[in-house]
């Protein structure tokens, strides 16, 4: 095992390409968040962790046995044929774990689709409480391969954490492992007809609340609770074609998802901020939430049922033919279930961000707990395992937010400004021989969002795993036409102007508006690559510039394109503008100016989409 101090990185090059040496003092700082390394090994000595190969020598002699259970007794070679997976090497020295991984990534050798991005909250039906859900995706998804989409992009779904008042950003969700109520689709839950007089003027009330521009997810999330606690007490949750598949879901997820609804139960009565609960219940394994949990055993499955309900309309989504292609958050509110359960392998006293470059000159923190490297290594890298597989199910692919964070994050010492962390280095070949290995199982191929401050060679190593790279135009000095095969190429992000405000030069009053100082020369910047993109004049309609723009994305050699749907109807404001906050400005909750009823009926969207199709095989 290294110690935390080698794991720092004590100098490193920024984005102006300038030396930087960290400080002592933030070396210190960020060592002592790493805990006590000796508590993080599992027995003293021994590597945790260990990649091998089939026909791989062992240091001596030892017990194998594989991931199934098959014991391969006392050897000093592994097998030729050894399975892909993780399985178990015991020595005297003590156990380790054995990942056996793919050379790479899932990826189609004849991937080459587009499809919508979507902000699955701001996304509504006329038939939705107020918030994009479940079942608008699953139209969306319809309607997006009638038209030649091979895959349907949707933002991050993890649960908030739980309370009256949830948090809007996506990217700071209770667990990544689990999905959100607010996305539930009420009205198609099985049996809702059974109280069908009483879901009634519930169901009016959500339809009600689409005539607002903003989403207005207290009152979503209160009437949608009110639903499900009506069809719980109806019975529907114990029919006979309902138990099987819960038990089926609590089979799949082992322990977890008894213990999501654990503690979704427990801060229903005490909060959804575990450290501010009393003491016995902070340890998820403890007596005191063992005896809590009985006490509220119907609440408890309670949960269990909606996050069934949750799972099986993502699955219904996912089967409509244009795969899902969901988006991992790189983190979690270290308040929620993922930083309760996971507690031992978290840094205390530090912050994930990033450090200063153009887009934040003061770097960012983003109130993000870092997993400690060996101390998740010595978890047999448990909450990345689950983490990922969550991100993959039901889909044909996965986004992975900074993925740079595979290889070393930005740590900033508690109550130290954002430009005085420190990069903490991960141990990158296992962390991508296990993302290679989860995508194998899962036939989900994965695009890592390599942009930002990158070192040397992140990019190639990525590459060599057949993760697809992200290229967007905004950034790139080179033409679509020049992008590589292995990308995902798109024109904007949902922390990025929309193409109609750069344009328009309404994002620039946008700014202004939540009180960020406006960048005159960054958006001149980014209308003049739209221009040459696009091939227009610079008096073009901002409908011109976003078709010919996208039927150049279109027809580059990148495997897979997006489009927003925000672009899709011309819309001004950005989904997200970095650095702001409700009330400074509505992030993630301004809904779209047309229900999907209309959008699939717009002419400019079915031109937008011809447009991609005509690049690009249908499906």
């Amino acid at each position: 095992m290294s110690s935390p101090r080698s794991q720092i990185v004590s100098a490193w090059t920024d984005a102006w390409g300038r030396q930087r040496t960290v400080s002592d003092r933030t070396i210190a700082a960020l060592t002592a968040a790493m805990g006590d390394d000796a508590a993080a090994t599992a027995t003293p000595g021994v590597e945790p962790v260990r990649l091998v190969h089939g026909g791989d020598e062992l240091d001596g002699p030892g017990q194998v046995t594989l991931e199934d259970g098959s014991d391969l007794g006392m050897i000093e070679r592994l097998p030729g044929d050894l399975p892909f997976g993780y399985h178990r090497l015991a020595t005297d020295g003590g156990e380790q774990l054995l990942i056996a991984p793919p050379k790479h990534c899932h990826l189609p050798d004849d991937l080459r689709t587009w499809g919508w991005s979507v902000q699955l909250p701001t996304t509504r039906s006329r038939r939705s409480w107020g918030i994009g859900d479940l079942d608008d995706l699953r139209q969306l998804a319809s309607w997006s391969g009638e038209i030649g989409a091979g895959i349907l992009q949707v933002s991050p779904l993890g649960a908030p954490t739980p309370g009256p008042q949830p948090e809007a950003s996506p990217y700071f969700p209770s667990s990544r492992r689990f999905r959100s109520v607010l996305h539930l689709a009420a009205g198609q839950i099985p049996g809702a007809e059974r109280v069908g007089d009483q879901l009634a003027p519930l169901a009016a009330a959500g339809e009600a609340l689409n005539a607002e521009r903003l989403v207005d997810r207290e009152q979503v999330l209160a009437l949608k609770l009110r639903a499900l606690e009506l069809l719980w007490q109806g019975g529907v949750a114990r029919d006979e074609l309902v138990l099987p598949g819960i038990a089926a879901l609590q089979e799949q997820l082992g322990g977890a998802l008894r213990s999501w609804a654990t503690y979704a139960a427990i801060a229903e009565r005490l909060g959804g901020d575990w450290r501010r609960w009393p003491d016995a219940y902070r340890d998820p394994d403890g007596p005191g939430v063992a005896g809590l949990a009985n006490e509220l055993a119907d609440r408890v499955a309670f949960h269990e049922w909606v996050q069934w309900l949750l799972d099986e309309q993502l699955r219904a989504a996912g089967s409509q033919g244009p795969g899902l292609l969901h988006d991992l958050p790189i983190g979690f509110d270290p308040g929620g279930f993922d930083a309760w359960c996971w507690q031992g392998q978290l840094a205390q006293g530090a912050w994930l961000g990033a450090p200063p470059d153009m887009l934040g000159p003061d770097g960012q923190d983003w109130g993000l707990q870092p997993f400690v490297p060996d101390r998740l290594r010595a978890a047999g890298y448990r909450p990345y395992i689950e983490t990922l597989r969550s991100g993959m199910r039901h889909a044909t692919g996965l986004r992975i937010d900074h993925a740079a964070g595979l290889f070393r994050g930005w740590w900033v010492p508690a109550g130290r400004g954002s430009g005085q962390g420190a990069y903490v280095r991960y141990r990158s070949e296992e962390t991508l021989a296990i993302l290679a290995l989860e995508s194998l199982r899962a036939q989900a191929w994965v695009v890592g969002e390599d942009l930002g401050t990158l070192e040397e060679g992140v990019r190639e190593r990525l590459a060599e795993r057949r993760i697809l790279s992200m290229r967007v135009v905004y950034f790139e000095d080179e033409p679509p036409a020049a992008y590589p095969r292995r990308a995902m190429a798109l024109l904007t992000t949902h922390d990025l102007p929309t193409v109609a405000g750069v344009w328009s030069g309404s994002d620039l009053a946008d700014q202004a508006r939540a009180g960020v100082t406006p960048d005159p020369a960054a958006l001149a910047l980014l209308r003049g690559r739209l221009a040459a993109v696009a091939g227009v004049p610079t008096d073009a309609e901002p409908r011109q510039v976003i078709l010919g723009a996208y039927a150049a994305l279109a027809a580059a050699p990148s495997a897979v394109i997006t489009a927003t749907l925000e672009d899709a109807l011309a819309q001004q404001e950005r989904v997200n503008l970095p650095g702001t906050v409700a009330p400074q400005r509505a992030n993630w909750s301004l809904g779209l100016a047309l229900p999907i009823e209309e959008i699939r009926r717009d002419p400019f969207v079915a031109s937008l989409g011809r447009a991609l199709g005509r690049e690009r095989p249908a499906g």
